[in-house]
């Protein structure tokens, strides 16, 4: 089973839930936690285990050879992403804002632009007990997220195909990287927080959800702030309410020391419970 846990919008606590969970459910299971928030993955800063691989990862970029090019200028009408311009005396090629559909290499008629690799960034596998630990980084100056993403998705499909559970750390918001995360899983649980803002994007994020059919359940982080908002929405949307983790200082502390909350927060771990308990249920029900 698949589940990726995603917010509308940063600093709700979904890597706060996304490492205490997959922690506490390797007590008794064996569980992938994949940091897909690869911008600044921090998943890892809460384990310590055995380096398993670690590699590079590249995407490919068109390179220029000016002695075959004619310019024709095929290469710039077939590029949806402007990456590539015909000057009429040369070729320039944007890396940035190339997305390695290989169309201007492909339909050049004279093969003046092959396909070369580009480091991106780094893809780390850690293990820990029962619990995996996948995290890639992207290399500072790249901006595309949503390559190193899907050659990490495509990582763990070819190691851990066999997990039981594999939890997706998303990244924040609504856009490309979060959409690549969440298109292939079972289930979805959106983190949020009970202000004006969390319940903004809240929305945002359910109705992302709910054009691509994922099944969803909500978790409220610092509970006892704000209003009732986000329950009265969820309410009016059908909308199940897995948790509330209440709004304490000590949870605050723990995280910020890098330490694990739910060994030493009694409520947290009865939180996780009541998580541990819908994920069964839902694995039942997609058996059935």
């Amino acid at each position: 089973m698949k589940v990726a846990i995603a917010s509308g919008k940063g600093g709700t606590g979904k890597t706060t839930l996304a490492v205490n969970l997959a922690s506490f459910l390797s007590e008794n299971a064996d569980v992938t936690l994949v940091d897909l928030d690869v911008e600044e993955p921090n998943s890892g800063l809460f384990f310590s285990g055995e380096l398993v691989n670690k590699e590079d990862k590249f995407k490919m970029i068109p390179v220029w050879e000016r002695e075959k090019c004619t310019f024709c200028g095929k290469c710039q009408d077939v590029c949806n992403f402007n990456a590539v311009l015909n000057l009429g005396s040369m070729i320039m090629v944007f890396p940035k804002l190339c997305h390695s559909c290989y169309a201007c290499s492909e339909l050049c008629p004279e093969s003046a632009l092959p396909m070369m690799p580009e480091k991106m960034g780094y893809l780390k596998h850690v293990k820990v007990g029962n619990l995996t630990l996948i995290e890639s980084r992207l290399d500072v100056g790249q901006e595309q997220s949503v390559p190193l993403i899907a050659q990490t998705i495509e990582y763990v499909n070819e190691n851990k195909s066999d997990s039981e559970l594999i939890l997706f750390d998303s990244p924040p918001g609504t856009s490309c990287p979060v959409i690549e995360v969440i298109k292939k899983v079972d289930f979805v649980i959106l983190v949020t927080e009970p202000t004006p803002f969390g319940l903004h994007d809240l929305k945002l994020a359910v109705e992302t959800t709910r054009i691509m059919k994922k099944s969803v359940g909500v978790v409220i982080n610092r509970y006892g702030i704000g209003n009732d908002d986000v329950i009265k929405y969820c309410e009016v949307e059908n909308i199940q309410v897995l948790v509330k983790i209440p709004n304490d200082r000590k949870i605050a502390e723990l995280y910020s020391q890098g330490k694990l909350i739910f060994s030493e927060v009694k409520e947290f771990r009865n939180q996780l419970e009541l998580i541990k308990k819908w994920l069964k249920e839902l694995s039942i029900q997609g058996k059935e």
